[in-house]
């Protein structure tokens, strides 16, 4: 928990000022009951109206002292304690948006998302919490403690039997409730994981009627975050009527304490008044104590998983890089390349790939499911890192450039297309941000998007809903590819990105790469042989392996898998074309 306080250095100030303010609230409260006592012992049984006006004076004036001081800390340690979840939350998403492809596939997005909300609400409010309880609390006790015992040393010895039986008890319920609590904020993250892919895709659970199978799920994983809870929150619980019998315990041995002596004419009426004030105050702050301590447990099991996503490094970084490199052109050569997700992983996902690719080119690439297609191109922009090779791009090995330079000049389109919320022109300037509305419209005439866009009320200022829900998916498809464009890249990935829209758009979208960017390589991969087919050369993937490369032609004569392809999909278009 304390390694994470250097976050709020910015609230340095706030974070001193408390505790200093804390202990000034302590020392004004403290001291009422003492004068109290005295008001009782010396003004009330001496009828001395002067020194029970002087005393009462007093005792208001430390009132008012102690409730500006109160509030002034508690002002201050708010202010603190959201800061430092501000900055908390800033450090762990920075460090995110620079995680590779593999960085991200240990965490889960549900999991993310748990550790940005709830584990670091739990953290905020603990920096919160500590600046207040932990300072007021002990001081409060020690205190307290100091006036029982200068008042009478007999009642108050009770104490040292008291304070080491709770201590004991804290020491060996606070590590069972911190595994307890681990496995409660991993139930958080299933949770939260059911209730995400529910909500995106309730489009889908609509359309095949599992509405009735999604409440089971969500009452599945509901229950069982439920069940962990209670049995993180029993091991403390348990704590609340054990503090209760020491508490009523104490009250009862001081009182009894108490009262021999003021019988036996050893204390004074006013001096146990105090005395039970101050009991009373040591108990309460140390059910304080107790509870910081619960929550300190808890949110130590937030702050491993926020310490989790801070520490991860980036297995992609600059550290090879050379600053002033510019990527020159669109030419890629893979040396004998081989990659797997995991190191110490058997087999390779790519196998000792061999590829070179000229500036300009158009390359197609066709592969079975799970053949590495989209991994293959993944390595140009260092999406992933090879294992083995090396992988060139503009005659430079990619760890040469920034990641920055590196994928400013390569556009993906990735196989899943990503819209945002917004306007589709806000959606288009993520390729170019200064782009102009003319350029704009080229682009997305050239991408067979124009018509479609301005078929909406708005045009290109309608909104799309979140990830784009107002749009089909051919036209999310010629979205994302416009806006790819738009970065008017040296590389053009295109992952299977025009799967959802006609043979026809797909070849206008094809002749408009060859007439606009010429000198872009384009690397097109496809289901469809007829997307790739006018291709400069294609490369038919086998179970991450190369198998082989050459024109349609060349593979229609030499490549069985290509051959079969075709043929399978020559006659699917035959029967489809029979069937209508």
């Amino acid at each position: 928990m304390f390694s994470l306080f250097r976050y709020a250095k910015n609230y340095k100030w706030q974070a001193i000022a408390c505790p200093f303010l804390m202990i000034g609230e302590v020392w004004l409260e403290l001291l009422i009951p003492r004068l109290m006592g005295d008001l009782v012992d010396k003004g009330i049984a001496n009828s001395d109206m002067r020194y029970i006006y002087i005393t009462g004076a007093k005792m208001l004036v430390m009132a008012f002292g102690s409730l500006i001081c109160g509030a002034l800390a508690a002002r201050l340690a708010a202010v603190a304690g959201m800061g430092f979840g501000t900055e908390l939350r800033r450090v762990m998403y920075q460090n995110i948006q620079n995680f590779s492809f593999s960085n991200i596939d240990k965490f889960s997005t549900a999991s993310l998302v748990t550790r940005l909300t709830t584990d670091i609400t739990m953290v905020q409010n603990t920096f919160q919490m500590c600046l207040r309880m932990l300072f007021r609390a002990p001081v409060q006790f020690v205190f307290a403690l100091v006036m029982c015992f200068r008042i009478n040393t007999k009642v108050s010895s009770v104490f040292l039997i008291v304070i080491p039986l709770i201590v004991v008890g804290i020491a060996v319920l606070g590590p069972i409730a911190l595994k307890r609590f681990k496995r409660m904020f991993k139930m958080f993250d299933g949770f939260n994981g059911s209730i995400q892919e529910n909500l995106i895709a309730i489009r889908v659970v609509k359309s095949f009627v599992r509405e009735d199978y999604e409440k089971k799920k969500f009452k599945t994983a509901n229950d069982n975050l439920k069940d962990a809870a209670i049995f993180a929150e029993k091991i403390m619980i348990s704590a609340t009527p054990l503090m209760s019998l020491v508490m009523f315990s104490t009250f009862i041995t001081v009182y009894w304490l108490g009262s021999k002596l003021i019988i036996g004419e050893q204390l004074e009426v006013g001096a146990f008044s105090s005395i039970v004030t101050y009991v009373s105050t040591i108990l309460i702050s140390m059910i304080f104590i107790t509870v910081f301590i619960i929550q300190f447990v808890m949110a130590q099991a937030s702050v491993i998983r926020i310490k989790e996503i801070i520490n991860e490094k980036s297995d992609i970084n600059d550290n090879e890089a050379d600053e002033s490199l510019k990527v020159e052109s669109g030419d890629i050569e893979f040396v004998n390349v081989s990659f797997k997700y995991d190191k110490d992983g058997e087999k390779n996902v790519v196998d000792n790939a061999n590829l070179k690719i000229s500036s300009g080119e158009t390359v197609g690439i066709i592969g079975g499911t799970g053949s590495a297609k989209t991994t293959l191109v993944s390595l140009i922009p260092r999406l992933y890192d090879v294992t083995e090779g090396e992988v060139k791009v503009g005659g430079r090995n990619v760890r040469d450039y920034t990641i920055f330079e590196l994928r400013e000049a390569v556009s993906m389109v990735l196989q899943k297309n990503v819209l945002f919320s917004g306007s589709i022109i806000d959606n288009l300037r993520w390729g170019d941000k200064n782009a102009s509305e003319e350029e704009i419209i080229e682009v997305c005439k050239a991408c067979q998007a124009h018509d479609f866009i301005m078929s909406f009320p708005d045009g290109y200022n309608a909104d799309l809903g979140q990830g784009g829900v107002n749009v089909s998916g051919g036209q999310k498809q010629r979205l994302c590819i416009a806006r790819a464009l738009l970065k008017k890249p040296k590389i053009l990935i295109l992952d299977d990105s025009t799967s959802a829209v006609d043979t026809y758009t797909d070849s206008k979208i094809r002749e408009a790469f060859a007439n606009s960017i010429p000198n872009t390589t384009k690397i097109i991969i496809a289901q469809r042989i007829s997307s790739v087919e006018n291709a400069d050369k294609i490369v038919v993937l086998d179970d991450g392996r190369i198998n082989a490369i050459g024109t349609h032609e060349e593979l229609l004569e030499n490549n069985e898998i290509y051959r079969e392809v075709y043929i399978s999909q020559q006659q699917g278009a035959v029967s489809e074309g029979g069937a209508l």
